[in-house]
This record gives C-alpha cells, structure tokens and sequence, in this order.
C-alpha cells in the first residue's frame, strides 16, 4: 500500500452554524424573562449597545383582517402614488437603532397646557393642587415601586419559626422548651407530626432521679404528650396532630359549644372518617341516627375545616407570567402584537459608532470593529426573534379564531407541522418559537403550546380538538346530579350521542389531567 502523498478534489455538502445563526437560535427559546437577562448581559459586556430612550415598538401589531378602505383614502392614495417618485430610486430609510444615528429625547418636553403660563408668583403647592383628592385609605403599593418588589421578593415565614415565637411568649421551663422544639423540628410543611413522642423523648436530654427510692427518668412519656398538646392548640389550631382524624378533632373541639351539629360531627369524626370518606352515607345514616338533612349539616361543617393547618402559614412565592404577545378586538378584528418587552429596546451607540475608521488597523479600532459587528448581529437577532414570534403567534391566531370568539369548545386540531407549513419555517422552529411563549387573549393567558392539540375522530369523518373534548367533559361533570354521577362509560356514552368517538380509557385520561375525582368520590348529598 503506497503512502505517498497526493492531491486530489473532493466534492461534498457539510452543514455549519455560523455563530450568528447559533445567536439567533438562542435567542428564539429563550422566555421573555431570560430574554431580558441576556439583553442586559449584552449591554454589560458590549460598549456599542445602549438602552434606546424612547419606548417604540419596533414591530407593528398585525391585523387578521385587512381594514377597510373608504374611496377618499383609495382617491388621495392615487394622488400620492402618482406625484411620488418611483420608489426604487431612494435609498432604503436608515434604523436608527442598528446605524447608531441619534434618536432625540423627548421623553422632557412639557406641552404648555400642563400648568397655566400666568401663575401667581407666590404660589405654592397646595393653591396648584389643591382640587386632587387625597387618597382616604391605604392603597397597596403600585407594581413599578420598590416597596412592591420588595414586598414579593421577601421571604415567607415559615412554620417553625411561626411556632416558635409562640412558644417565647410561654415562659416554658427549659425541658419543656426543649420539647416543644424538637415536636416544632418534626413538623412537615402541611404541619403534620412525621415522628413519634417516643422518639422525641429519646431526642431530648434525659437525667435519672430518685422518686421513692426508684431511680427514673426525670422526663416522662405523659410531659412530652402534655407539651405535644400544647403545641397543637397554638396558631394555627391543629397543627402537631399525627393524623386527620387528630387534627379535626382538635379543631372540632376549640369550637363554642353552640355549634351547630358539633356533637355529630365530632362522633362522626372520631368514630365513622372511613365512611365519611368512602361516601357511604347509607352506612353513616344508619349508625348515627341521622335524617338526611342532619348529616348535610354535619358533613358542611366538617368540610369547613383546615385538614393541612401548617400549609397556609408556608405559602410559596407567587410566580407572575409576561405575556410576550398580545391579542385584542378591536373595531370588530383580532389585533396581534408583540409585549413592550419583548420588542428590542436597545441600539448601537452613535459616539462610539463614530469612533470607528474604515482604513485603521489599531488593536483599539479593531476592538471597536469587533464590538460594532456583535452589536449590529445581536439586534438583528433580535428583530428576527420578534418577527418571527410575531408571524408564529398571528397564525395560531387565524386558525383558533373560534376559540377566541366561543371558548375552548371551539378549539380546533392543531399540530407543529400546520403552522410550520404556513409560514415556512421548520417544526423545530415552530417548537422553540412556542415553548415558554405566553399569549394575552380576553380569554385569559395562554402559553402557545396550549393551542396545539392532538384531534379525535367523529362518527362523520370528522375531526375533534381533544382541548374541546376535554372542555365538554367539564362540562358535563359541572351539570351531573351529585347524587348519582357520570361514570368514565356513561361520559363516553353521551358524547357518542354528540357524533364524538371517543374510547372510556380516553375519557379517564384526559379526567384526571382536568383534576376531575372519579365518580365514587363525586357523589354527595344535594
């Protein structure tokens, strides 16, 4: 075999990703709030980008329906088109915010109907603004102030130490509070005591003492379920209880003694919690004695207690969604436009922009080059990212018009290859596009995926959103008689009489991601 060198020709395809097109892609999945992560990394580390000072939406909500044109507008159009010269001889308008030109601030000018121009020269504030009404009552703080960030970024209080400034108050002897933080330790987040009191005796120090010339623990089993007892009865009541039926009974018993229905609901607790959560109100009926309308009664004031006490003291932190589109009705049209957000809001900086020469090969001009061309590609990232967005979101919209108009009855079969075969992009597009994405409709927030659905066929040959099944089984389990309700069979059943094929395993499906119980653990008494 000859190991010579030799030159030849090779033909051949190979796919890159050119940095730019890696940019855009990250760019393309990213969420609105990451989006403004990595715009605020870019202004830190590239010296050409700056905050734009005007607030402009650089895209243009986009209408489904063309508007309509009256025959003056058509005439004065002509007119223009007519005096104007051809369009291909004038150069393309400069972008102010890639070219790096001077955009003017006029975010300080003050029209002079503001304040009157022959105000008195010794006027004061109140004489000015004396008409604006003082606010009577303490309003909650506005979301753009720092109080209200502050308010919602601060942690929450949690169980333990709710309990434990509680337990201070008690003056406690120091076994005793030795206890009743090692029950406060055991506590889960719903308050429930995940260890036994033989475990928390074990857990605490523990001297032998002479009591009638027998050597004994001087804490005992009874002092740690005495200290138990008073953690239960602290704020919020029942929490330290072991179990469900604990934690009722403890808070059925702080009740005033002229309850109604306490004495029963207490019996039903302590004896027949089984039954009452099977539903089987024959059998609860039968051993209490109770008329139908008596146990109503005792079942309502059973329900209105707290079976997780602990859980509404470590309340998490409220997570807010950015709509990154917005979708509105207006003059009889769906209107679909981008969030302030998520349209670019930065530029090129015209001063170091200027700095820059063509025919310099310093380090620093060179420098300059580098940065102006990161900074011209990342805008135009961008503006791709949103227009993209922007098209994307427009035809969801043009398909799930009925959802808009009519509900999630109306949803309609949706797959990523529709859309992508509409706007001529690639499914792995349309996939990065609508994760993460959230759309603003009258109807409420939506994340874009949430208008993809698979489809279910009707007996007509037709085809079903599964969003609008799962719509009609909502409601038909809302107008169910509580007494007797649908089964996953009979469900199936009455959407078979509506020309909709759909199997019994389905119905449960698409039940239980609705958070709907079966039917056994829906009945109830009217």
């Amino acid at each position: 075999m000859s190991m010579k060198p030799v030159l030849a020709l090779r033909l051949g395809q190979q796919l890159r990703m050119t940095p730019q097109l890696q940019q855009a892609i990250k760019l393309l999945q990213l969420s609105s709030i990451d989006l403004e992560q990595e715009i605020q990394a870019a202004l830190d580390s590239n010296l050409m980008l700056e905050e734009a000072q005007s607030e402009e939406n650089s895209a243009e909500p986009t209408s489904l329906d063309p508007p309509p044109v009256s025959a003056e507008e058509t005439q004065l159009k002509e007119q223009t088109t007519n005096d104007d010269p051809d369009p291909g001889d004038q150069p393309a308008a400069p972008n102010p915010e890639i070219d790096g030109e001077a955009v003017p601030d006029t975010s300080e000018q003050i029209t002079s109907d503001i304040l009157a121009d022959d105000l008195p020269v010794d006027s004061v504030w109140e004489d000015v603004w004396d008409d604006v009404p003082m606010p009577a009552s303490y309003n909650a703080p506005d979301e753009n102030s720092e109080s209200f960030l502050d308010i919602q970024n601060s942690s929450s209080v949690s169980l333990q130490s709710h309990l434990e400034e509680q337990l201070n108050l008690l003056h406690l002897s120091e076994t005793d509070t030795l206890i009743a933080i090692a029950i406060v330790d055991g506590l889960n987040q719903e308050g429930v005591l995940t260890i036994s009191t033989e475990d928390i005796l074990l857990s605490i120090p523990n001297e032998k003492v002479l009591r009638d010339g027998i050597e004994v623990d001087m804490v005992e089993l009874d002092e740690v379920e005495a200290v138990l007892n008073l953690v239960q009865h602290l704020d919020p009541i029942g929490v330290g209880a072991r179990n469900l039926r604990e934690c009722l009974l403890i808070q059925l018993q702080e009740l005033p003694l002229e309850t109604p229905a306490l004495k029963e609901a207490i019996i039903v607790v302590d004896l027949y919690l089984t039954s009452l959560a099977n539903r089987d109100y024959k059998y609860l009926i039968r051993k209490t004695r109770l008329n139908e309308s008596e146990l109503k009664n005792v079942i309502t004031l059973i329900q209105s207690l707290n079976p997780r006490p602990g859980a509404q003291i470590c309340s998490t932190n409220t997570e807010y969604v950015e709509p990154d589109v917005i979708v509105s009705k207006q003059e009889g049209r769906w209107v679909v436009e981008l969030s302030a957000k998520s349209a670019p809001r930065i530029r090129v900086n015209s001063d170091y922009a200027s700095m820059v020469k063509r025919a310099d090969s310093s380090s620093d001009n060179t420098y300059l080059k580098n940065h102006l061309q990161e900074a011209r590609w990342f805008i135009k990232s961008l503006q791709q990212r949103n227009d993209t967005l922007l098209k994307v979101a427009t035809k969801i919209v043009e398909y799930q018009r009925g959802f808009l108009e009519y509900g999630e009855q109306a949803m309609k079969p949706l797959v990523l290859h529709d859309i992508a075969e509409a706007v001529d992009l690639h499914e792995s597009t349309i996939s990065r596009v609508t994760t993460q994405k959230y759309m603003h409709t009258p109807a409420g927030v939506f994340e874009l995926k949430y208008f993809f659905s698979s489809h279910v066929s009707t007996h007509a040959g037709g085809e079903v959103s599964s969003t609008a099944i799962r719509a009609l089984i909502k409601e038909l389990v809302t107008e169910e008689n509580p007494r007797k309700p649908l089964s996953d069979n009979k469900i199936a059943k009455l959407l078979a009489i509506k020309d909709i094929k759909v199997a019994r395993r389905t119905i449960a499906k698409y039940r239980e991601s609705l958070m709907i119980p079966p039917s056994n653990e829906r009945k109830r008494l009217v």
